[in-house]
């Protein structure tokens, strides 16, 4: 009989490549989501507690879900990414701790966020979260709201992850556009470090740490070979046979974006996935080039 897993967030750019991938792999995958229940799908509300009965009986269970944080940050907004994650997380852990028959293993998704600005600090699982800032505050709270199933037993991972390249979403589909009309340029100094992972490595972690019962509490979801965001900007130009002339100073990306801009553009986080490597997962698409390359061949 084929393993069970509970996937959240299923229809994100993460959620929507990693269905096939374990279904392809003989999983029998059901979907937690919005709206109501019917065949391989639960429905559930984030903002409401969840039964332990509809939660029992799976032997994974992977959360992704929250609101996209890829917009302008306003009160609102930032009350929509807090509460799709805190909220979420802890209706989920709560309902995994009192189910009948809990999951061997919880999954919940995270960010290096948790970091904040480091400037060129390498940061590992073991390295503090960064004190003031919207991102590290929210990560701190989505992490600390899976304890229940901590508390329980459970085997919790935290998958920190970083920038995810797909062509399909995500960031690298916001920066395309430009890159390809030859408007692309560096983000404020350039000297601030990105932290990146292609998307077959985030689902390939994903799947690593599902059998891999030496991995819990955070692990860095990130390409061994983290860029300035100057660098990825001359790669992508490279790949693309553009130039990358036009850069954006930081006054510009903090008018434009506010202060999504100061943390998310111009912040610097230099991570390492120090416990992916000595748990023995080799990444398919560790260098920016060969990623970019594969990406933008599709």
């Amino acid at each position: 009989m084929s393993a069970k897993i509970l996937v959240s967030g299923s229809f994100g750019l993460i959620g929507s490549a990693l269905l096939p991938a374990l279904k392809a792999s003989g999983y029998e995958v059901l979907c937690l989501g919005r709206g109501q229940s019917s065949n391989g799908r639960i429905g559930w509300d984030p903002a409401r507690p969840l039964a332990p009965e509809l939660v029992s009986g799976f032997d994974a269970v992977i959360h992704l879900a929250g609101e996209s944080i890829a917009s302008r940050w306003t009160e609102s907004k930032k009350k929509a990414i807090r509460d799709s994650r805190v909220q979420g997380t802890r209706h989920l852990a709560e309902a995994l701790a009192r189910a009948a028959s809990p999951p061997r293993v919880l999954i919940s998704a995270s960010a290096i966020g948790f970091y904040g600005d480091r400037d060129d600090e390498i940061l590992r699982e073991d390295s503090s979260s960064g004190g003031r800032g919207f991102l590290p505050e929210v990560c701190r709270e989505w992490e600390a709201a899976a304890g229940p199933a901590v508390q329980a037993g459970i085997r919790t991972a935290f998958l920190r992850t970083g920038i995810v390249l797909s062509a399909d979403g995500g960031a690298l589909k916001q920066m395309l556009p430009p890159f390809r009309m030859g408007l692309g340029g560096k983000i404020g100094s350039g000297r601030q470090w990105m932290s990146w992972i292609d998307l077959c490595d985030e689902i390939g972690a994903i799947r690593h740490i599902l059998t891999n019962e030496s991995l819990r509490g955070p692990v860095n979801s990130v390409s061994p070979h983290p860029v300035t965001n100057a660098e990825f900007t001359k790669t992508m130009a490279s790949v693309l046979s553009r130039p990358a002339i036009f850069p954006m100073p930081a006054f510009a990306a903090r008018l434009v974006f506010g202060q999504m801009g100061d943390e998310l553009l111009l912040g610097s986080q230099r991570v390492e996935p120090a416990k992916l490597l000595a748990s023995g997962y080799a990444f398919q698409k560790p260098d920016l080039r060969l990623a970019l390359s594969e990406i933008l061949r599709k």
